[in-house]
């Protein structure tokens, strides 16, 4: 195996891409236990590697920053973090990112061991080229192909979103205003990332009274920026249900309080694998995007699809019918928590 004191990590961009990216840091803190490891992302996934126990440091690559600047202070910010990064002198570096910017850096920061995936000339940026496996095994495992390829023992497949006291501290204040106890609140992610991941908000509230009748959860909505009037509306459309919405909170204090959730119903988003990685079982309604490849991984988990349908993972961000979410019926998504409650025994008896 190789030999490597400090170790620079790149995943940019969604935060449910970077939470699956993490699969690799325990692997690579055993296999390389005096090794300094550090961490390049974007600020939206940032908060989710801060408090991560094996890392020293997380870089962060502000696009948006970039956009908002003049051109000529833009270049001379990436300079700058160009710069700093070849001054680590690192000696293994992972580009799990594979676009043209993120190989640009593995290249430029220097490093002896350079390793990236077969992706046309962005291959000339690496050392160690993997062959990616993108479509054929889940995104997880994709990343643990590149640790392989350097003969690095996989001896943990656990994703990993770390927080502190303060964050148990803010979801156990929500639960007790409640007087909800931990493991008997079902949380539901009603919104996704692109359009056509989105089931009908109506088909949401639907479920909701359905899960409130036939179970003695609790049931709180999580939201996002700009999502709160979407959350007070499906709860005044399942009035029934309880539901309520959830505070706001940054992703380490969402991570918290879904650890602390019974089951979440939810589409393909970063909120899905964030509760994956915190152990709490998912209910994902999927439609454009494979759950083969991208869905909460962990065995502990239902999926549910419009199986009916042959246009199913066309990974379009916008469709003109969105058949795949419109048709799903509310009776699938609730045979499928029943699934789920029933295989990971949520309830007693």
């Amino acid at each position: 195996m190789i030999h490597a004191e400090k170790i620079l990590v790149i995943k940019l961009r969604a935060i449910g891409d970077v939470v699956l990216s993490t699969i690799v840091l325990e692997n690579l803190a055993r296999a390389f236990p005096q090794a300094a490891m550090d961490f390049l992302t974007e600020p939206a996934p940032a908060a989710i590697l801060s408090k991560h126990p094996a890392l020293r440091r997380v870089w962060i690559l502000d696009r948006t920053a970039r956009r908002r600047s003049e051109h000529s202070t833009g270049r001379w910010a990436m300079t700058r973090l160009l710069r700093s990064l070849r001054a680590e002198r690192y000696d293994l570096v992972f580009d799990f990112f594979g676009n043209p910017r993120s190989a640009l850096i593995t290249w430029v920061s220097g490093a002896h061991y350079r390793v990236g995936y077969d992706y046309r000339v962005r291959r000339l940026a690496y050392s160690h080229v993997v062959r990616s496996r993108a479509r054929e095994v889940h995104e997880a495992d994709w990343h643990l192909d590149a640790l392989t390829a350097l003969e690095i023992p996989i001896v943990s497949r656990r994703l990993q979103v770390a927080f502190g006291p303060e964050e148990v501290q803010f979801a156990e204040a929500f639960l007790h205003q409640l007087g909800w106890p931990d493991r008997r609140v079902a949380v539901i992610n009603f919104s996704g990332g692109w359009a056509a991941k989105r089931w009908p908000l109506p088909r949401f509230a639907e479920l909701c009274e359905t899960l409130a009748a036939a179970y003695p959860f609790h049931l709180a909505a999580i939201w996002g920026p700009g999502e709160r009037q979407s959350a007070d509306q499906l709860c005044r459309m399942a009035l029934t249900s309880g539901i309520v919405p959830a505070p706001a909170t940054s992703l380490t204090q969402l991570a918290a309080l879904l650890q602390r959730a019974a089951i979440m119903v939810t589409t393909d988003s970063g909120p899905m694998h964030i509760a994956a990685a915190v152990g709490t079982p998912c209910v994902a309604i999927f439609g454009p995007t494979d759950p083969e490849l991208q869905g909460p991984y962990g065995s502990q988990h239902t999926v549910v699809r419009n199986t009916a349908l042959s246009c199913l993972a066309c990974n379009r961000t916008t469709c003109d019918h969105v058949r795949c979410m419109e048709q799903l019926p509310v009776a699938s998504v609730f045979q499928a928590v029943k699934e789920c409650v029933a295989k990971n025994k949520l309830l007693p008896g």
